[in-house]
């Protein structure tokens, strides 16, 4: 029992002495790791170096020392292992002063501009002063308390404002010209008088039959109305010829109209070049109208002649080889001329104007034929070009409809009515037994000759009105101007689908019937456009090749000639005429 007794005081006092050594060496540690913790921050000794266990190792209690003494965090530190105060994560960063903040930057702003003062306008009262001095040329002095100073100062036009006494314009100066009474005062105040809207005002006149004196007044008037709306049917404009040369016929007793054979090329063949060139320069400008050219025509086959017509209301045919010189000139309308067409043969040409005349005339007399008129404006016109029907013709009119006129009666024939707009263009297709239209109305109709209905109508919600229409020279595609700046290709055989891969774009014509045409050879599209210049596309790729400045105004149409490489001929509302090489 004692020997037991003995092993516990002797176990007990093993253990309290193992209990003090730990507690030694952990009170030793204790201050081992604070002594660590701290030394980072103590300059080291002289010829002693930090060991890397040191440096790696995490000083929170001095970190949170050092902040607490002013010491700030590192923008780039990633981690923070404490909870830092308010003004710690907000401190401003170390680092020098912007030298080149001005001192307007650097000055306290509540808006982009700089510091504005809290001030309350009624946004009535700052509107109302606005409109007047917009309106009358004064308002009230923004500067000037209202309420302390004993009178109204204004800024801007202050006569005005003594005169119209301040009014704002909001404030009426003008009274309102009394209303018409109404029967026994009636005045919606007045509710015994008071007869309700509907009724009748005291000088109100229950008979609407007019007296003598006011019939007399109408009569007149009516008669002068009729009067002269018969002057303007009965009373075309005399037609004259004005011929430019010497001699009309040469020592052969050949006219004009005689194709030459000395200008280097064949134009009595009816081949065209194998291969097309892009003009690149102006060789010769026809100058004779004294407004803007509306159209130009070749002579049909040899081209060795132009005409012209003009808002000027003449008619003009020049020469395209030798001198160029103006040969005749036709007068007849007495407004602008809007289109001219050839006979097949050149003989003949029939022109349409505004004065709603279509006449035709001998091109080599400059005699007027014969004249027709449905007293409607006709917009274009067309030869059958059929030999055996040269003595009809077609004209596109103002009131929808597309008439057709036989030369010898001078009477109308057919009349094709079913578009639902003035008639811009009529063109001839597959061997002239059908013809297609174009109209305001957005569409494109295809009627077979003769017959008045059409069995074909074009119209998609996207279209728009196309003024201008040409058939390429193989005969199977017609080139459609459309007012949203493209030129459309339809095909001109059997189904007159649009050809979606055939769009030609880069060009400004919106509001203009700029005329299209194709080279020879089909390689080129050439189109004028509203800024007066002369756009060639290739026809391939459809890729806008050349721009060229023509005109000071609309270029309105553009020719290349059927026998030639690289000859365009264009015509613009400058009253110029020029030939491009």
């Amino acid at each position: 029992m004692s020997a037991a007794i003995a092993s516990l005081v002797s176990y007990g006092s093993d253990s309290d002495s193992e209990n003090e050594s730990e507690s030694n060496t952990s009170t030793d540690k204790g201050n081992q790791v604070d002594l660590d913790a701290t030394a980072h921050l103590k300059p080291l000794p002289a010829g002693q170096t930090m060991s890397l266990a040191l440096l790696n190792s995490a000083p929170e209690v001095a970190v949170k020392e050092a902040v607490e003494t002013g010491i700030h965090l590192d923008p780039s530190m990633k981690e923070v292992a404490y909870n830092p105060t308010y003004e710690t994560m907000f401190a401003p960063e170390f680092g020098p002063l912007n030298p080149f903040r001005t001192q307007q930057m650097a000055a306290p702003r509540n808006m982009l501009s700089g510091y504005a003062e809290p001030a309350h306008v009624n946004d009535f009262m700052f509107e109302q002063q606005r409109r007047t001095f917009s309106t009358y040329g004064y308002a009230l002095d923004p500067t000037v308390d209202i309420h302390q100073s004993a009178s109204n100062t204004y800024i801007g036009a202050v006569e005005e404002a003594e005169k119209n006494k301040g009014l704002t314009v909001f404030e009426s100066g003008h009274k309102k010209s009394e209303k018409r009474k109404k029967v026994k005062g009636g005045d919606a105040g007045d509710i015994d008088n008071f007869l309700g809207p509907w009724a009748k005002y005291a000088d109100e006149k229950d008979v609407a039959k007019p007296t003598e004196e006011e019939k007399k007044e109408l009569d007149e008037i009516t008669a002068k109305r009729q009067k002269r709306g018969r002057n303007e049917e009965e009373a075309p404009a005399e037609e004259k010829t004005i011929l430019h040369v010497k001699d009309m016929y040469d020592y052969q007793g050949r006219s004009y109209l005689h194709v030459p054979q000395d200008v280097g090329i064949n134009l009595r063949s009816a081949d065209t070049p194998d291969k097309c060139y892009l003009p690149k320069k102006q060789i010769h400008v026809w100058s004779g109208h004294s407004k803007g050219v509306s159209g130009i025509r070749l002579f049909p086959s040899s081209g060795h002649l132009l005409l012209s017509c003009s808002m000027d209301c003449k008619i003009k045919l020049w020469e395209v080889y030798g001198e160029r010189r103006c040969l005749r000139t036709f007068i007849g309308h007495s407004k602008a001329v809007r289109d001219i067409c050839f006979n097949n043969t050149g003989t003949q040409f029939l022109s349409a104007a505004y004065d709603r005349y279509l006449k035709l005339w001998d091109s080599e007399t400059g005699q007027c034929i014969s004249r027709f008129t449905n007293r409607k404006v006709p917009y274009c016109v067309k030869f059958n070009p059929d030999e055996d029907k040269q003595n009809l013709f077609v004209a596109g009119m103002s009131d929808k409809k597309i008439v057709q006129w036989d030369i010898r009666t001078g009477e109308v024939v057919q009349e094709y009515d079913r578009h639902l707009g003035a008639v811009n263009t009529i063109t001839f297709v597959d061997e002239n037994r059908r013809f297609v239209s174009t109209s305001d109305d957005k569409s494109l109709r295809v009627w077979e000759w003769d017959i008045p209905v059409d069995f074909k109508y074009i119209a998609e919600p996207s279209m728009h009105s196309m003024p201008a229409v040409t058939l390429s020279p193989n005969g199977k595609w017609l080139a459609c101007q459309s007012m949203d700046n493209q030129i459309l290709i339809f095909g001109a055989q059997n189904r007159f689908r649009l050809n979606k891969k055939k769009v030609f774009k880069g060009h400004m014509v919106a509001g203009y019937a700029c005329q299209v045409d194709f080279s020879p050879d089909m390689s080129y599209v050439v189109s004028g456009d509203a800024d007066g210049k002369l756009n060639i596309w290739d026809w391939k790729t459809t890729k806008l090749y050349h721009r060229i400045k023509a005109h000071d105004k609309v270029c309105i149409s553009a020719l290349w000639h059927p026998h030639e490489t690289s000859k365009v001929i264009t015509c613009g509302w400058d009253g110029q005429i020029k030939l491009w090489d």
